[in-house]
């Protein structure tokens, strides 16, 4: 609930990351508090399930005005969340808006299907809301991930306990209140905050009927371990941008740039590997290190600023070390890849780093196998289209996956190969709300965005009609 951030233990402390400050202290939820959010959720489903589709979506749309009425305040907050850019945080709140609005749409067109049988018997199917269903979400887009687990869920007819990271725990509860604004039932949307203890006790609570978790793979292992219920899994990607040398230079420049570079490098549906035809190596080398080299660090809340903080001292450690066993392993850091203090002193405690580039990089490297999650761009050559694929899939991990051509042919013939739940054919990291978006092998389970999720988030019953005599064989 939006007053979990007056906190009592202290148990959760929540840094600025691009000032380097205390933010606020949170106190972690247990099982108490897990029960009351459930009891609650229940009383509001029992409400909101009885619903028609639009009267839900009439609600649901009021909640999007909201956020768009709101839209800066809900940005400059998630940039002291996160510590994105300004720039960045708008086009994540105008997502969650525009998420909402869309699964709103689709709340009145829930149906089922009804099938003729022999005798004028028939048979027809209820597409039926699943209850009450927690969302696990991740730091990197902690306002979106809320719409975007929360959206579907309502509009199909459930409640939604939702637990943000607790690295950036201040933003779902903007949403919280926003939903109560809106007209929810009380409860319908509860925030509960926490580590990896909260989590556990509501992916295993009896009365969840879904889990909805987007973060790392060994998390994602354990969700789906819980019990034997419902779960949509949006997991890691070490994700293959394929560039050949009949493509659009420059796109394919700006398509590698917003691959990697995005939210200081931090999203999971980065294309860090970045496989490039050796004759246009050279030519494609220069040119990434050169805009990679003006990109505008510093502080987020500035219009100008293109990367912020990465998300906590942690992290950013975690991100250099990875920088520097690519050195000894024999990549070349073309640029960046150090600590950065910008010039503003308020600033010097931030957790910065400088966009990286690594050259000469091979496959068995540790930064071209692992996902960093950070700005740290691995650019390898090829020479044939069938070696690019064997070395694009060669991964466990098939988020996402790009190819740069002029050879309309070529770009379907690859897609049709790649092993990736989302593709992307000259462009990249575009994520309509209208568009499914998920993973194969170990990056996911189930789709998030698009007219599918619906499934998701719900449930078919199938009724019989006999309007004959029962054939029995007794």
């Amino acid at each position: 609930s939006p007053g979990r951030l007056q906190d009592k233990k202290l148990k959760i402390t929540k840094f600025n990351c691009f000032a380097g400050r205390v933010l606020c202290h949170l106190d972690e939820c247990g099982v108490e508090d897990i029960n009351e959010a459930v009891e609650q959720a229940k009383t509001a489903f029992n409400i909101w399930g009885k619903m028609s589709g639009m009267e839900r979506a009439r609600t649901m749309i009021e909640a999007a005005r909201i956020i768009e009425s709101r839209r800066e305040e809900i940005a400059q907050m998630e940039v002291i969340n996160n510590g994105k850019s300004i720039t960045e945080a708008r086009l994540d709140v105008d997502s969650a808006r525009l998420c909402i609005e869309y699964f709103a749409g689709l709340a009145s067109t829930l149906s089922g299907q009804h099938v003729q049988l022999p005798g004028g018997s028939f048979a027809y199917t209820r597409r039926e809301p699943l209850g009450v269903c927690a969302g696990i979400g991740a730091w990197n887009y902690p306002f979106q991930i809320a719409a975007w687990k929360s959206a579907p869920a309502l509009a199909c007819g459930n409640a939604m306990i939702f637990k943000p990271s607790p690295v950036t725990p201040v933003t779902a509860v903007l949403l919280a209140e926003i939903y109560a604004q809106a007209g929810v039932p009380q409860g319908l949307f509860n925030v509960v905050q926490g580590g990896q203890e909260t989590g556990r006790i509501l992916c295993q609570h009896p009365d969840i009927a879904k889990v909805s978790f987007t973060g790392s793979v060994p998390t994602g292992k354990k969700v789906s371990l819980y019990g034997i219920k419902p779960v949509t899994l949006e997991l890691g990607g070490k994700s293959p941008v394929l560039i050949f040398s009949d493509c659009d230079l420059e796109n394919a420049v700006r398509g590698a740039l917003m691959a990697n570079f995005l939210s200081q490098g931090q999203v999971c549906s980065n294309g860090t590997r970045v496989f490039v035809q050796k004759d246009i190596l050279p030519e494609f080398v220069k040119e990434v290190v050169k805009r990679t080299k003006s990109i505008e660090i510093g502080d987020p809340l500035l219009e100008t600023t293109r990367m912020g903080a990465l998300v906590s001292r942690p992290h950013l450690d975690n991100v250099l070390s990875y920088v520097n066993q690519a050195k000894k392993e024999g990549a070349d850091v073309l640029c960046g890849g150090e600590v950065f203090l910008p010039s503003d002193p308020k600033l010097k405690d931030g957790y910065y780093m400088s966009p990286c580039v690594l050259g000469n990089c091979t496959d068995e490297m540790t930064c071209v196998k692992e996902e960093i999650f950070g700005p740290v761009m691995s650019v390898l050559s090829f020479e044939t289209e069938e070696e690019a694929l064997h070395r694009a899939n060669d991964t466990t991990l098939g988020l996402a996956a790009g190819v740069f051509t002029s050879d309309v042919r070529r770009a379907h013939r690859v897609v049709e190969h790649l092993k990736a739940g989302s593709c992307f054919i000259n462009n990249y990291n575009i994520t309509p709300v209208e568009v499914p978006f998920g993973g194969f092998k170990m990056s996911g389970i189930g789709r998030e965005n698009g007219q599918v999720t619906v499934e998701y988030y719900s449930q078919l019953k199938t009724v019989f009609v006999e309007m004959g005599d029962v054939d029995s064989l007794f």
